[in-house]
């Protein structure tokens, strides 16, 4: 399975694919970070982190996209920059048919650390432990993504008994045929 995690954001939104490998591990496919400029308009803004993530979802055909759920934070403009862009993810992936997770901040902190209340440096050096990378992924945003990347391949199956975003065994096994499939036409 191959997850595009993203850390929403309107100045800088993180991205990060990653394959899931046997026995519970993980290699990075990328990491990079789409910026905007804070004076632009903000419709503009939303356009370019748009397109960079168009271009990503592209290039990687991943399997399911990761996305920070959007909190309650004491900044109003930084939380509708953030949802808003979170909004531009979700479509861009709902067109190409690919399923969307929401993590919460705490839920990607225990699926990474252990513990749900990890600070920054924490999940960052964890990330960089799982993946196995010479360097920690910089800036937070970008190892962020990862974390989110992480935890969906990590997650419990759904409660249903049902397989990875609730699909049946049989759908489970088609999906994985589908995205086999299109990493070998790339």
């Amino acid at each position: 399975m191959r997850v595009l995690g993203v850390d929403p954001g309107l100045t800088r939104c993180g991205l990060g694919v990653v394959d899931a490998l046997p026995g519970r591990r993980a290699r990075l496919v990328e990491v990079g970070v789409a910026r905007s400029a804070a004076d632009a308009d903000p419709a503009l803004r939303l356009v370019e982190i748009g397109d960079v993530v168009e271009r990503w979802l592209d290039r990687h055909s991943p399997d399911a996209v990761a996305v920070e759920r959007v909190f309650a934070q004491h900044n109003v403009r930084t939380v509708m920059g953030t949802a808003q862009v979170s909004g531009v993810v979700m479509v861009a992936a709902a067109r190409r048919g690919i399923p969307v997770a929401l993590h919460t901040p705490s839920e990607v902190k225990a699926a990474v650390t252990g513990s749900g209340r990890a600070d920054k440096a924490q999940v960052t050096s964890m990330v960089t432990r799982i993946l196995d990378l010479d360097e920690r992924p910089s800036p937070a945003d970008a190892a962020d993504a990862l974390a989110l990347a992480i935890c969906h391949l990590w997650r419990p199956a759904a409660p249903t008994g049902r397989g990875a975003a609730g699909r049946t065994p049989a759908q489970a096994a088609w999906a994985a045929a589908e995205a086999a499939a299109r990493r070998g036409a790339r």
